[in-house]
C-alpha cells in the first residue's frame, strides 16, 4: 500500500512566554486505507501534531509529506489547495453552518476547491449523504438535526471531495457511547470499503483499541 501522510523529524517550539519544545523527533508513517488513533494525555502534543499534519501550523522543523509530495515550506495558497483536495477534517463539534441546508453544509468544500460543476457537487453530496444513511435529511436546516446526525453530516462534509485521508479531532468527544459506536462503525466501513486511510485523536481507549494501530504519545515524543 501506498503511503498518505508521512512525518519526518518533526521539531516544534513555542517560543512565548518562554521557550517550549512540544514535539521531540515525530517520525511516522500511515498508509492508504490504514485506521489509526493518536493517544497521549492532555498536554502531550498530540493536537499541536495534528495541526502540523494537517498543514494548517507552517512553523515546525522537520518534512511532512503528503500523498508522496513534500508540504514542507509550500506558500499559503498551494497548502490550501492541497488541504482542501486531500484532507477531510472530523472534529469534536461539527462546524456545520446552522442556516445552511444539510446538504449545502456537504456541498461548501467542493464549491471552495471548485474543481466541478455545481450539478455534480450536488449529486456527489446526495451520494455522501446516501452512504451515511442520511439523504433523507438532506432539505433540513442543520440546526434541526440531531447530534448524532450532525456528526454524520460533518463526515459526508469531510468526504466530499474524495481526500486521500480523514483527520479527527476528539470525533467522538461530543458523542454518547450509543452515538460514538455510529461512527466508529462509519470509519471503519469507509476504511474497508472505500480504502480511506484514517488518523484520529482521541482520548477514547475503547474507540482507539478497535483501530489498527495506536501511536501513543507522551511529553511531544511518540513513545
Amino acid at each position: 500500500m501506498k503511503t498518505v501522510l508521512e512525518a519526518r523529524h518533526i521539531d516544534k517550539y513555542f517560543r512565548k512566554p518562554v521557550l517550549f519544545h512540544v514535539l521531540k523527533d515525530i517520525t511516522f508513517e500511515v498508509k492508504q486505507g490504514e485506521f489509526v488513533s493518536i493517544m497521549g494525555k492532555s498536554g502531550c502534543g498530540k493536537s499541536t501534531l495534528l495541526y502540523i499534519l494537517s498543514t494548517m501550523d507552517t512553523d515546525y522543523e522537520g518534512q511532512l509529506l503528503l500523498n508522496g509530495e513534500l508540504v514542507t515550506s509550500q506558500a499559503d495558497d498551494k497548502l490550501s489547495y492541497l488541504r482542501n483536495k486531500y484532507i477531510g477534517f472530523v472534529f469534536q463539534f461539527h462546524y456545520l453552518l446552522s442556516e445552511f441546508s444539510v446538504l449545502e453544509n456537504v456541498m461548501l468544500p467542493a464549491k471552495k476547491l471548485g474543481e466541478k460543476s455545481f450539478e455534480a457537487i450536488e449529486h456527489d453530496a446526495m451520494q455522501k449523504l446516501k452512504v451515511l444513511e442520511i439523504d433523507h435529511l438532506a432539505k433540513k436546516r442543520a440546526s434541526r438535526i440531531s447530534g448524532g446526525e450532525k456528526q454524520r453530516v460533518a463526515i459526508a462534509r469531510a468526504l466530499i471531495n474524495n481526500p486521500a485521508i480523514i483527520m479527527g479531532d476528539e470525533p467522538t468527544g461530543n458523542l454518547d457511547s450509543y452515538n460514538s459506536d455510529n461512527v466508529f462503525n462509519i470509519f471503519k466501513q469507509l476504511c474497508e470499503q472505500e480504502v480511506l486511510t484514517l488518523l484520529v485523536v482521541t482520548h477514547d481507549l475503547d474507540f482507539a483499541e478497535r483501530t489498527d494501530r495506536i501511536i501513543n504519545m507522551s511529553d511531544g515524543r511518540i513513545l
